[in-house]
């Protein structure tokens, strides 16, 4: 299993998300950006057009794989897809909205054996990493659950993809963005509760490739 996880964007040491793909980095790379589908189009669109210029900045190709338009079909459709593509990046925005539109493509399944066949790499971050936790409670507090309902008039759901045994909480100590304070009273939770847990600041990455995993 790849996988490179940032807290903000591509973070400061891309090269080792570039690093996981071996040889050959001039690949396309799709761009999954659900996490923004509860604002207006042109602000999404906005976003994903921002993914695409700091992917393209690092020599990679990027296109979007909208997974709207994998919804309430077979499994094997989306699979298909992201089986196409050496790096999959999972942008940042909402982490519930990006949790239904995984679950309701099929996108979800795809992914977990995908990482499990070591067939492609998984990069992201912000909502990106926390979907990969085992279950999402306390992110509420940063995150709208309600937002589901307003993007797809569907109601959150609390587990997550699992591929991580913790919480991935970004952006703590990073003065620069919004969601710092909030975040760090989430992490100050998890630390009472007893909660597995991981912080990173902006500009951090956690890399994992195989049975190995640091923090950059």
């Amino acid at each position: 299993m790849r996988m490179y996880l940032s807290s903000f964007r591509v973070g400061d040491h891309p090269e080792q998300m570039l690093a996981l793909l071996g040889s050959s980095t001039d690949v396309e790379v799709a761009v999954i950006a659900n996490a923004v589908d509860a604002l207006p189009s042109g602000e999404r669109q906005a976003a994903v057009e921002r993914e695409f210029s700091a992917l393209a900045e690092l020599g990679l190709r990027p296109v979007e794989l909208d997974l709207r338009a994998f919804f309430d079909r077979p499994t094997a459709s989306v699979a298909a897809a992201l089986a196409k593509f050496s790096l999959i990046w999972v942008r940042g925005g909402n982490v519930f909205v990006l949790r239904h539109a995984l679950a309701r493509s099929g996108a979800d399944q795809a992914l977990v054996k995908l990482l499990e066949q070591d067939a492609i790499v998984y990069g992201g971050y912000s909502a990106g990493a926390c979907v990969l936790a085992p279950d999402l409670h306390g992110l509420e507090r940063c995150d709208d659950p309600d937002a589901v309902r307003a993007a797809y008039d569907a109601q959150a759901r609390w587990d997550g993809l699992a591929l991580l045994s913790y919480i991935v909480v970004p952006h703590i100590d990073s003065p620069g963005h919004p969601e710092t304070e909030i975040l760090d009273i989430v992490a100050g939770r998890y630390r009472a509760g007893g909660v597995a847990h991981q912080t990173l600041r902006d500009g951090q990455a956690i890399v994992i490739n195989g049975s190995t995993a640091s923090i950059h």
